[in-house]
């Protein structure tokens, strides 16, 4: 192995022991520090993130509102069953879904991509077609399901990126989300509220983040298939 070889090997090496920990680090706050501030620029770097996270047919049928408002995240705790950390958090985070996925929805994200890469409608009207007339297929309640799998994914990747920067964050699912839309004038932006995640820096009483993860050894959750 060469010396450059040798020098990947190990970076690569610590990269990968670096997220192990961050990921062992993180846990689901249930007490934030209320005195201390996520910077503007790793918001900025989290808003990024979500933006990027992968989504079904890359439609993005997601929008993420960031509250920075210690008023407004008061009024909250009582639609969050009083949970404290919803108004404690530094910033409260609220995955919300679109709830007009139709037609024109579907061709501006082609027109996207046009614009974007310069593709020839001869190669994107195939699947642009396919996609519209899936979409028609499927009932309201179906595409607010589909477009919820998405929102699940963005908060998991939400979740690394900010152990990653050393920021807490706990993923909730406990919430009154028709409370929210009323609070947040949602509807008027045809939006439907599906998760909420207070993000800041954990309150030094927060028994939580003493305790050891509690988590089946890797062995008994990974099944490996190998080429005999």
């Amino acid at each position: 192995m060469s010396t450059i070889d040798y020098l990947n090997f190990i970076f690569v090496k610590n990269e990968i022991m670096d997220i192990i920990e961050q990921l062992n680090w993180r846990y689901a706050t249930k007490s934030f520090d209320a005195e201390k501030q996520v910077p503007k620029e790793d918001i900025k770097t989290i808003t990024e993130a979500f933006n990027l996270t992968a989504t079904s047919y890359g439609l993005q049928p997601l929008k993420l509102i960031v509250i920075e408002d210690k008023a407004l995240q008061e009024q909250l705790i009582p639609f969050s069953f009083n949970q404290k950390q919803v108004g404690e958090a530094s910033h409260l985070l609220v995955f919300c879904i679109e709830t007009k996925i139709d037609t024109e929805f579907i061709s501006s994200y082609f027109d996207r991509i046009k614009a974007i890469r310069n593709t020839d409608d001869e190669i994107l009207n195939p699947f642009k077609t396919f996609v519209i007339e899936d979409f028609k297929n499927k009932t309201q309640e179906k595409k607010e399901s589909w477009a919820i799998k998405q929102a699940y994914l963005t908060m998991g990747n939400l979740l690394t990126v900010c152990a990653l920067k050393n920021i807490d964050a706990c993923p909730m699912e406990g919430f009154l989300p028709e409370k929210y839309d009323a609070l947040l004038n949602l509807k008027s932006l045809n939006l439907k509220s599906v998760l909420v995640m207070p993000i800041g820096y954990r309150a030094e009483e927060d028994f939580m983040s003493k305790l050891k993860k509690v988590r089946k050894p890797t062995k008994e959750s990974v099944i490996f298939m190998v080429k005999q």
